[in-house]
């Protein structure tokens, strides 16, 4: 059995999509899926960058390419009536509801579709009250504890390697994004490119210029 990590925000459409086609990747595999919530925004300060969302023509190009892809793919989707928002609750929530490790995918499920199906303020005050009564969370959302569970998921992603969401980690290895899902299958039906020296000749290409 394959343990892969799901690496995610609920900030990010990409992550919604890669999230309700993970099951169909996934088919005919022997594997469990660990869902770990994490701060995209604390991803990008690491790594000096701006989001999608941040950047003229960009913002209009993620938005027009989501929705291409969930009518490809048959995925429900309704954009939040703004975007980017501040996640941090929905974040909180989603580690808080379970007493000790990480939520399962109903209440990632629920969480995901509130923002990226259901349209609307996806952090209002009265939705976000409905949410937390709809999933009853074992934690206090806003408690220090659940506080400094997130800080360390995405302080732990950013050692792994992590840059942006989704990322789906297995054996060391870490696939990112929502078209990254064909590569992950592959691998795991043991696909002799990965044997091929390719990956590990991609990861040694020597930088001829840094504008850093």
């Amino acid at each position: 059995m394959k343990h892969i990590t799901f690496y995610f925000d609920f900030i990010s459409p990409y992550a919604y999509l890669a999230f309700e086609a993970l099951p169909q990747a996934l088919q005919g595999i022997s594997h469990q899926v660990h869902y770990q919530p994490i701060l995209f925004a604390g991803l990008l300060k690491h790594h000096g960058q701006l989001g999608p969302a941040e950047i003229a023509g960009k913002r209009d190009w993620t938005y027009q390419q989501v929705q291409w892809g969930a009518h490809q793919h048959n995925i429900p989707l309704q954009l939040p009536s703004a975007h980017p928002f501040n996640p941090l609750a929905l974040l909180r929530l989603a580690l808080a509801c379970p007493e000790a490790g990480l939520p399962n995918r109903w209440v990632c499920e629920t969480i995901f579709r509130h923002v990226w199906k259901e349209g609307g303020d996806p952090v209002s005050p009265d939705r976000l009250r409905a949410l937390t009564e709809q999933l009853a969370p074992q934690q206090d959302p806003s408690s220090p504890q659940v506080k400094q569970r997130l800080i360390d998921a995405t302080q732990n992603a950013i050692t792994a390697g992590l840059f942006g969401v989704p990322t789906m980690a297995v054996d060391g290895k870490l696939f990112w994004g929502f078209d990254a899902l064909p590569m992950l299958r592959a691998f795991l039906q043991g696909d002799a490119w990965f044997e091929s020296g390719a990956w590990q000749a991609a990861q040694a290409l020597p930088s001829e210029i840094s504008r850093k």
